[in-house]
């Protein structure tokens, strides 16, 4: 049994020993990392494969790859994001300076999701290295294999008074909030998020709480169709839909609704075979309560694409339901699944209101050639990130921070976004000795009047 209070006492303690901040501890523990996966890239591959069936080709591309792109970026430019920076200061600082200073929080907590179990626990974990924190990794219970390897090799790689990896359930990471930690990072659903908040404000904790919700995937009716068709196919299936920023649901013009289907279907046999069931690269849903709850939608609307499922492995072939409504049980709440719910809509204005009537979406993905079109939906709808004319490929940049807004998170990062969530930029002014502005004192005669000179 791990005793929370004295892991996160130790961490404390380390941190303060200003180990972490220096400069070359930071690159060669980001070292370690991209060494440690690269040695046991196999040990991960099969453990992916295990809680998710996930195929090399995913799990490399979705979980390591990435990562590991991650960790270059980083290493690239590390040195110049610590470096202090210059600041302006007005006419009435005459004689000083002004700089900020990035300095990380000290001990953080990162809570990580099954859907991505490996780089959502990593990727996170990079920032709160490169900006010279303390860690623990509390990883899904739902992906035991991968959190088991995440808890080998972490433990092989640092000690644990400075990153650690917790395994457990939900009361593990109760019992961990309950800990006074210095920053929380955490990946999941909304009610989590609220709770996850909750407990940081007994703390006054910073948070980042990367959620979810229902993100919309609209095609106007000038999008390049067969394209965007591909596109979408890929985004909502990878990963059989268990990805946060996932189409959720599509918006589609009712003047290319054939055409559009019609390529939606070649575009699904091509990524995933005739017959996805017995397709063994196909990832499965992670757990019986989620195949149960996503079996359960396929009641609505009208099944024009897949529709089967195979409860012996857990699998569910892409599907796609027409003749939905707002009122169907399937847009109610984040599908989380390879199910995608198409609505349509002829006038533009009409569709942006159905999206305005619920909470602010993690993304939003336009298909369009009209350059005002694409103007209007960026102006008129809030949403945490997002593709014109793709899906999901905003994720994989580092120099595009990913977040969300509203109902669906606080915060962002990957890039210089997670070195600067990990950080608290701290402002300084380095003052004169020379000489002195005496305005500023409230015995100084004409006072009022001189200092109203400068602050009009």
């Amino acid at each position: 049994m791990v005793n929370y209070q004295n892991l996160v006492k130790k961490q404390r303690h380390f941190f303060r020993t200003n180990t972490t901040k220096n400069i070359s501890f930071r690159i060669d523990a980001l070292q370690r990392l991209r060494t440690m996966i690269k040695d046991h890239e196999e040990d991960l591959l099969a453990s992916l494969k295990s809680d998710l069936n996930k195929s090399e080709f995913d799990a490399y591309s979705t979980e390591i790859g990435v990562v590991l792109e991650e960790i270059r970026f980083t290493l690239s430019h590390i040195r110049a994001w610590m470096k202090p920076k210059k600041a302006k200061t007005p006419m009435t600082h005459i004689g000083s300076s002004g700089y900020i200073y990035s300095e990380p929080y000290g001990v953080s907590l990162i809570i990580a999701p099954w859907n991505y179990p490996f780089q959502l626990a990593i990727a996170p974990l990079i920032g709160a290295i490169s900006a010279g924190n303390c860690a623990i990794i509390k990883p899904s219970e739902l992906t035991p294999r991968t959190s088991e390897i995440l808890a080998r090799l972490i433990h092989e790689t640092y000690s644990e008074e400075y990153i650690a990896v917790v395994l457990g359930g939900v009361e593990t990471s109760q019992a961990l909030l309950q800990e006074k930690v210095d920053y929380i990072f955490f990946t999941g659903s909304v009610p989590v998020g609220k709770t996850i908040m909750e407990a940081a404000a007994k703390n006054l904790t910073p948070v980042t709480l990367e959620l979810g919700g229902k993100s919309p995937c609209i095609v106007h009716k000038d999008a390049n169709i067969k394209l965007a068709s591909k596109r979408i196919a890929w985004g909502k299936f990878t990963n059989a839909g268990q990805t946060c920023i996932a189409p959720d649901y599509l918006y589609l013009h009712q003047d290319i609704k054939e055409e559009f289907f019609h390529h939606l279907k070649d575009a699904i046999k091509e990524l995933y075979g005739v017959d996805p069931l017995e397709n063994d690269a196909f990832t499965r849903i992670v757990s019986e309560k989620h195949f149960n709850r996503l079996s359960s939608f396929l009641h609505d609307g009208e099944i024009i694409v897949g529709g089967r499922t195979k409860y012996e492995t857990l699998t569910i072939e892409p599907t796609v339901l027409t003749n939905i409504t707002w009122q169907d049980a399937i847009m109610e709440d984040e599908i989380f699944g390879p199910i995608l719910p198409v609505l349509e809509y002829q006038d533009l204005s009409f569709m942006l209101e159905g999206i305005h009537h619920h909470p602010h979406p993690l993304s939003l993905y336009l298909f369009s050639e009209n350059a005002d079109i694409q103007q209007k939906v960026l102006n008129d709808v809030s949403f945490g990130g997002g593709c014109i004319n793709d899906t999901v490929y905003h994720f994989a940049s580092p120099y595009l921070p990913f977040g969300g807004v509203g109902n669906s998170g606080i915060g962002a990062y990957h890039g210089k976004g997670s070195f600067d969530t990990f950080s608290h930029r701290k402002s300084v002014l380095k003052q004169t000795t020379l000489f002195d502005i005496p305005f500023r004192y409230p015995n100084v005669k004409n006072g009022l009047k001189k200092i109203k000179m400068f602050l009009k």
